[in-house]
């Protein structure tokens, strides 16, 4: 004992699994990760031998090492591995249930109470070497708490891969902002449809804008008009299919530094790619432009671009997920594997920001009640984890649901 407080893992294991969802002991066999209980008496067993793979970084063959020797379980590291690929779905569920109760719990005034404020973006998760799996995460936080609302998992290349802002699910009163990536007329016409609002950044040629039904919007003539700090906002349209969906072009001219930049960029990206620089190419990448659905009465171009700013939030939580928890060091081969791995992963992860969130409140008892209701069947769909939002936008969320989104 040193002068702080002395340490009772016993006791700390415990006060953990008071954060979990109610009735996750159940989901373990109900969903394939107890289905055995030889040498695994139980659920809470399971877990705190995968959590030593998991949140320790410790490998298989360490993990058995030290669930044995610390008197938890004795599995050799063949079988933590076989059990660790069938706790995918019961990872998942978890993890659910932590976004619904501690992390999707949003403040009523969100950027001045109009939109629930989400970013979202994608990033890679490889397995090391050069043939290594090779998967991507699809992630949404909110602004400003920058909690996670919504996470999916899908393969790296083929059909539904890619981002898209059609991915996520949009309530009314969402406000979606993306990168580059994001800026299509399918993706634009999905929000809109669900009654949200987009704010994304497009490439110059990439994003065909509109007028009106029969008049193309030329951005670059735009962009020419401004000098110095002015700011650009013009009316635009966006075409998904038939339908035309009213927008704006917010634009900043950039500094003469930021351009010398942009354009070595878009140098070394057109001859990685072993293709000539489109001249329009180097005129756009000196300004910061973006189309939004929202009306210039609720969003001044200003703050248009602030809100963009803020996407580089979700930059910041991918690079806490590779670095502090190591989630960019894949080490499963196959693809069921694989799955699992990430998904304990991204349980960590939310156990960990669970435990943040109760620092941030008070009880005396210091830990929080669980009512003894059993917990309602919850549809299980592989490949993601979605918090959804509750019914009315000023009320928590309640029990976890998921949602049947197909694994690409």
């Amino acid at each position: 004992m040193d002068d702080g407080l002395p340490v009772d893992l016993d006791r700390d294991w415990e006060f953990l699994l008071t954060f979990l969802p109610v009735g996750w002991e159940e989901k373990a066999k109900e969903l394939g990760a107890l289905r055995r209980c030889r040498k695994v008496p139980n659920a809470a067993v399971l877990l705190r031998a995968l959590l030593m793979h998991l949140a320790e970084g410790c490998s298989l063959r360490e993990t058995a090492v030290r669930a044995r020797a610390g008197g938890i379980v004795d599995l050799s590291d063949v079988t933590i591995k076989n059990r660790l690929q069938g706790a995918g779905e019961w990872f998942r569920w978890m993890s659910t249930g932590l976004m619904s109760e501690w992390v999707a719990r949003q403040p009523p005034e969100v950027f001045a109470g109009r939109w629930g404020v989400r970013v979202v973006d994608g990033t890679q998760v490889k397995e090391p070497g050069p043939t290594g799996s090779l998967w991507r995460l699809h992630y949404s936080i909110s602004l400003p708490s920058l909690r996670c609302g919504e996470v999916h998992l899908t393969g790296s290349e083929g059909p539904g891969s890619g981002e898209s802002f059609c991915r996520f699910t949009v309530h009314p009163g969402d406000l979606l902002v993306g990168d580059r990536g994001y800026a299509t007329p399918v993706g634009i016409g999905h929000v809109a449809r669900a009654g949200g609002d987009v704010l994304v950044r497009f490439p110059w040629h990439s994003l065909p804008l509109w007028v009106d039904a029969d008049q193309t919007f030329d951005l670059l003539a735009h962009l020419r008009t401004l000098h110095g700090t002015a700011l650009g906002d013009w009316p635009a349209c966006v075409k998904d299919g038939r339908r035309l969906i009213a927008g704006r072009v917010c634009a900043l001219k950039k500094s003469a530094q930021a351009t010398e930049q942009a354009e070595r960029q878009a140098r070394q990206r057109a001859q990685h790619r072993g293709v000539q620089i489109r001249p329009g190419t180097l005129e756009a990448a000196g300004y910061v432009f973006v189309f939004t659905t929202v009306p210039k009465p609720g969003l001044a171009p200003m703050k248009a671009l602030e809100f963009y700013r803020g996407r580089w939030q979700v930059e910041l939580v991918f690079k806490r997920l590779k670095s502090i928890l190591g989630l960019n060091h894949l080490r499963k081969g196959e693809d069921q594997s694989a799955i699992a791995w990430i998904h304990g992963k991204l349980f960590v992860a939310f156990l960990m920001e669970a435990l943040l969130r109760h620092g941030e409140t008070f009880s005396p008892w210091g830990y929080p009640l669980r009512s003894p209701e059993p917990a309602q069947p919850l549809p299980v769909a592989r490949g993601d984890l979605a918090a959804p939002p509750p019914a009315d936008r000023h009320q928590p969320a309640s029990e976890p649901a998921g949602l049947p989104v197909e694994l690409g």
